[in-house]
């Protein structure tokens, strides 16, 4: 890893993409309906209860040290695109099996399961894109 070959602002679209990403997959027309159920929750139940600023505020910089994390692993010479996605899905493996071992454990179903870890491989899979590209 050479820290100088990070690129700074790819970081930050690649964090953002995590929002595009998971606005779309966790909308009503994606897995969004389903994950509300799985998760017995309701939408009224997360308006009223929710901290919007609390939870997009935390998400923001989650993406951000993923985002980072990442980059500081694809900062070699070598870096392509296609490399930085393989990375980021290797990566979106990693944390599918982290997801779903906790689940397991709060008894979650695995719909659940792959509904969270999906995002996460195509999130993390895109990040890669991303910073592979943007050298």
């Amino acid at each position: 890893m050479n820290p100088s070959l990070i690129n700074w602002p790819a970081v930050i679209v690649a964090a953002l993409s995590a929002f595009m990403v998971g606005g779309l997959w966790y909308s009503s027309f994606l897995f969004g309906n389903a994950w509300l159920t799985e998760s017995n929750l309701t939408k009224e139940h997360i308006k009223a209860a929710g901290n919007n600023a609390k939870i997009f505020g935390f998400t923001a910089l989650f993406a951000l040290i993923s985002s980072a994390n990442l980059a500081a692993f694809l900062a070699t010479p070598t870096t392509t695109t296609s490399w930085g996605a393989t990375a980021g899905f290797l990566a979106g493996i990693w944390t599918f099996a982290a997801i779903a071992t906790h689940s397991l454990f709060e008894l979650k179903s695995w719909r659940y399961i792959f509904i969270n870890g999906g995002y996460s491989i195509v999130s993390l899979t895109l990040m890669g894109t991303i910073l592979g590209c943007w050298r």
